[in-house]
């Protein structure tokens, strides 16, 4: 019994030997789905990383659509507009009749024009009175960019459904008058649309006319409207040939401007 003791405790020993190997090897394969779990932690902040600019890019800024060319018997007519947040923040001719008595017709019913449509936000608008073939022509075209809203980055639809969250803000928008300028050729005045302390349209309520000035004015006025909005100040450039009407233009809009506090 005694001789028989050694020869059981290094059975034992093996025995415990063996054990302690095959555990060591059960437990170096066990290293791998640490690295394979470090790669799937850093898999998830990859795709975070991933969807983080698709996040960004959902917000888009304004964006300009030019509508087609409508023709009118006086001549052609198109309209380019400004969208954001799925509405018309802007509107302009970029074509209108001009010559002759056309000059002055499209002088005095443009600007009409365009705030009918940023404040009716579709082409469903008034024609002006005495200004019968231009404003068909101006509701055509605006309504071939209304068109291209919808088919443009279809984004802009999402908004409007969204309902109140996109009527909010026409709460807060409102419709300041500048004073009159005079010039030298005549008075001018600005009337503003402030919306969330930002001017979304301007247009010349009075400007020279007459003569050269009616030609001058038609071509000076929509450009400086363009960039009050674009500005948000007064401090914009006087355009080329009609420094009188610009700076006129300029006093006017400061004037709203002081009005609106802005």
């Amino acid at each position: 019994m005694r001789k028989s003791h050694p020869i059981r405790r290094v059975v034992l020993t093996t025995a415990a030997t063996v054990s302690g190997i095959v555990l060591l090897l059960t437990l170096k394969p066990g290293g791998d789905p640490g690295s394979a779990s470090a790669a799937n932690d850093a898999a998830p902040q990859q795709t975070s990383a991933a969807q983080s600019p698709q996040g960004g890019t959902g917000a888009t800024g304004p964006r300009t659509i030019d509508g087609s060319v409508a023709k009118t018997q006086y001549g052609p007519v198109q309209v380019r507009i400004t969208v954001e947040g799925g509405r018309i923040i802007q509107a302009e001719a970029v074509q209108a009749p001009s010559g002759g008595k056309s000059t002055e017709v499209t002088a005095d019913a443009v600007p009409q024009l365009n705030q009918a449509a940023v404040t009716a936000g579709t082409a469903d608008i008034d024609a002006v009175s005495g200004a019968t073939y231009t404003s068909g022509g101006y509701k055509e075209s605006l309504q071939s960019a209304v068109d291209r809203m919808g088919t443009e980055g279809g984004g802009a639809q999402n908004p409007e459904a969204g309902g109140g969250a996109a009527q909010e803000p026409e709460s807060t928008t409102r419709t300041v008058t500048g004073e009159v300028a005079q010039t030298q050729y005549g008075p001018v005045q600005v009337r503003i649309t402030v919306e969330g302390g930002r001017i979304i349209q301007a247009e010349a309520v009075q400007a020279p006319s007459g003569g050269k000035s009616t030609e001058v004015t038609a071509d000076a006025v929509p450009q400086l409207n363009q960039a009050a909005v674009t500005a948000g100040t007064a401090d914009i450039d006087a355009v080329s040939g009609a420094t009188y009407t610009s700076g006129g233009y300029k006093e006017s809009l400061q004037s709203a401007l002081d009005q609106a506090g802005g």
